[in-house]
């Protein structure tokens, strides 16, 4: 029997827990609970959930602080920040520290439902026949182990960052705008202004496997049009 995938809610209003835990749960996944930023951070390196829902404004350690030091000990879990601000702000902080996924509050059950199935698709995967793609210059995208190399080097990618590498990297020379990478990658259509998600994500991993982020040489952009993976 499959065994079933772990959500920790990190988020210091007990109401909204209660309703995030009935409707998780109610969805077949077993949670985990914590009211303060220092416990959440305890728990998500402790229990190794599957996917975490933080809360940016908690108690003893703001959410971006958990997500950046989850981040810093090497965890990839896939994490969504939970913000009642609108701020655009707000939202790029928290994918350039590392988040994969945010939602505003309010929000309705069915879309934070969804995000919580897309995040956590690829931690369920199989892993696959094809195994290791050469992207060139040294870059290796291993497609059994989840792992990304650079001349022999482990490059620490989160879950999304590596998806997108990896789709991009398997259609090499397409190019996608950003709201195919948002059907494609992220598994759920445009939604308003998320597709600057996918542009602070392209910067990150350009930072992280360019030589020269300002000039890459994996991951282009077509002016107008979209990112593509440079065939060359």
């Amino acid at each position: 029997m499959e065994q079933k995938k772990k959500v920790l809610i990190v988020e210091d209003e007990k109401n909204i827990v209660d309703i995030l835990r009935f409707n998780l749960q109610r969805e077949g996944y077993d949670t985990l609970e914590a009211y303060d930023g220092a416990a959440g951070l305890e728990l998500a390196l402790q229990e190794n959930p599957d996917l975490v829902l933080l809360d940016v404004m908690l108690p003893k350690m703001i959410g971006f602080d958990v997500c950046q030091e989850l981040r810093a000990k090497g965890s990839s879990v896939p994490v969504i920040i939970l913000t009642a601000r609108e701020e655009e702000a707000d939202k790029v902080l928290g994918l350039e520290i590392g988040a994969d996924d945010y939602i505003t509050k309010p929000f309705s059950m069915r879309e934070l439902m969804a995000r919580v199935k897309a995040n956590i698709r690829r931690t369920g995967m199989q892993p696959g026949a094809g195994s290791t793609m050469d992207a060139g210059g040294g870059l290796l995208v291993n497609t059994d182990t989840y792992q990304v190399t650079k001349g022999g080097k482990v490059i620490d990618l989160t879950q999304r960052e590596y998806e997108l590498l990896a789709f991009l990297a398997s259609h090499p020379g397409k190019v996608y705008s950003r709201i195919d990478l948002m059907e494609q990658v992220w598994n759920y259509g445009y939604v308003g202004d998320d597709v600057r998600t996918v542009d602070v994500t392209v910067r990150r991993l350009r930072e992280k496997i360019e030589d020269n982020p300002a000039s890459p040489a994996y991951i282009l952009t077509r002016r107008g049009v979209g990112y593509y993976f440079s065939a060359d």
